[in-house]
């Protein structure tokens, strides 16, 4: 069941502490807490939730989402984010109690099914108002600094001459880029990862065997001879390319024998024995016993959906052709920076051609601030015969050169524009640096598909929060100095 727990926020004067005092108005959890539109997220949460009147009530959605937020902001685990917020009374306040408690507010397993109630949509919306909020912010903040520089009109006149303005057709510009968000897993290798699967496959064995034991007699699996061939080529320090390849084939036959064995053992004990995580073990272990199969024999590495983690098996490799890694396992997003902000385009664990992506994000564009941007800033990968033409369609300036062979002599105008593009464009390069170093956009420790990509939608989500922060301590700190500029004045 769930219910509206809140109708409007309190202030930090009516938050109760035992100890005496009060909180600060100038804090920065106090101040992000004005920029969420709680009550526009309360709304939408709760569509998600039937009309029964039966079973406990729901958390709040201020306490599931406010939790998340300081959990990738301060980058918690689960049981310390649950400490902190018992320390700090800040904390309390941001989740939406009203007065300081001692006991824990949820169970630190609670979170897991705040990423998957809330999911990626929601985070995604919110970040919609979000960013919208801020922008407008801005163009008040401008609009009232340029009334402030020119000198007011009298009556009956107007900048137009009595004309009206029509509404802009193209304004702002739009940076494209994408970047992978690398999941916590350890590097695979083929040989690693069937021996991983035989130790789960051995498990298995046993838990199917144990309801027969001393009726029945055990397959003999060899389970120490396999750990010591696999040891024998893992301990090398540089094994060779056959030395290698032998391994493998002496994993496959041994993984190949545990199947067998299983199968057998079904015909006498049902699978329902097995916990939910053996089942999904075994079928993930099946498909990769065969896409195992499948390269040793044509003697390659490359195969659709490679699985690289049995844990996690919706992880793929992505290659990014870095100097740093030139693989890299997790889930690709492609995002847009408007303005400083950050906008999710489009998240997926399989690899993408990011240039496919450029005109459903122009399209987004237009329908979050009504008109298309001037120019697009984006990278070669970009710049195809599809997307230069939509946009010359749509008279959006594409930044990079023309296709084709460059020209001897380039134009120095056109020079100096495309030096600037690659400037600007940077900004996006900056956000995935911010995300990577500071937030855990770097490596995302979730398990599944669905938390793993609300994590992600999340972290772009504090971003906006943290740029929205400063833009208002930059207000502050410009009217702070203003007014003293006027004390100033006036003494002198």
């Amino acid at each position: 069941m769930y219910a509206n727990h809140q109708e409007q926020q309190i202030l930090p004067g009516d938050f109760f502490l035992p100890f005496g005092g009060r909180l600060s108005e100038n804090n920065r959890w106090v101040q992000l807490s004005y920029l969420i539109p709680w009550r526009r997220v309360e709304m939408e949460y709760s569509k998600h939730f039937s009309g029964d009147l039966r079973g406990g009530r729901a958390l709040s959605v201020r306490m599931a989402l406010g939790a998340l937020i300081i959990q990738e902001r301060e980058g918690f685990s689960d049981r310390h984010l649950v400490q902190h917020i018992l320390e700090n009374p800040y904390l309390q306040y941001f989740i939406g109690l009203e007065a300081y408690q001692e006991e824990p507010p949820f169970d630190p397993s609670l979170l897991t099914y705040f990423r998957k109630r809330l999911g990626p949509d929601i985070i995604n919306q919110v970040n919609e108002w979000i960013v919208e909020a801020g922008l407008q912010e801005e163009q008040d903040a401008d609009d009232q600094d340029k009334d402030e520089d020119e000198p007011p009109t009298g009556p009956g006149h107007s900048d137009t001459d009595g004309e009206s303005q029509d509404p802009p057709t193209h304004q702002g510009k739009l940076i494209l880029d994408a970047t992978c968000a690398p999941a916590d897993v350890a590097f695979p290798t083929d040989l690693s990862l069937l021996n991983k699967g035989r130790e789960k496959l051995e498990d298995i064995i046993d838990t199917l065997h144990a309801p027969h034991k001393g009726e029945m007699k055990k397959s003999r699996d060899r389970r120490r001879q396999a750990r010591r061939d696999y040891l024998r080529t893992a301990k090398n320090r540089k094994p060779g390319r056959m030395a290698i390849r032998r391994a493998i084939g002496r994993q496959l036959r041994y993984v190949a024998r545990d199947l067998g064995f299983i199968e057998q053992l079904v015909q006498h004990t049902s699978l329902t024995v097995l916990s939910r995580r053996q089942y999904r073990d075994l079928l993930v272990i099946g498909e990769l016993y065969r896409q195992q199969l499948e390269m040793y024999r044509s003697r390659s590495h490359r195969v659709d959906d490679r699985i690289v983690s049995i844990a996690q098996p919706d992880v793929r490799p992505i290659v990014r052709g870095k100097a740093k890694a030139n693989v890299e396992f997790g889930a690709k997003v492609a995002i847009s920076v408007v303005s400083g902000y950050s906008l999710m385009e489009k998240t997926s664990w399989d690899s993408f051609n990011e240039g496919t992506t450029l005109i459903d994000s122009v399209e987004r564009y237009l329908q979050r601030f009504g008109y298309y941007p001037e120019a697009i800033l984006a990278d070669k990968i970009y710049r195809t015969r599809d997307n230069l033409k939509y946009c010359k369609d749509h008279g959006i300036r594409l930044s990079g050169p023309k296709l084709g062979r460059p020209p001897k002599q380039m134009d120095p105008n056109q020079k100096k524009i495309e030096r600037q593009d690659m400037g600007k464009r940077n900004a996006v390069e900056g956000k995935f640096g911010e995300g990577k170093r500071i937030y855990g956009l770097g490596l995302i420790r979730t398990r599944l598909r669905e938390t793993s990509e609300t994590v992600i939608s999340i972290q772009l989500l504090v971003m906006n929060l943290e740029k929205r922060l400063r833009f208002l301590f930059c207000l502050i700190l410009s009217e702070l100095i203003a007014l003293d500029f006027a004390i100033n004045s006036a003494v002198a």
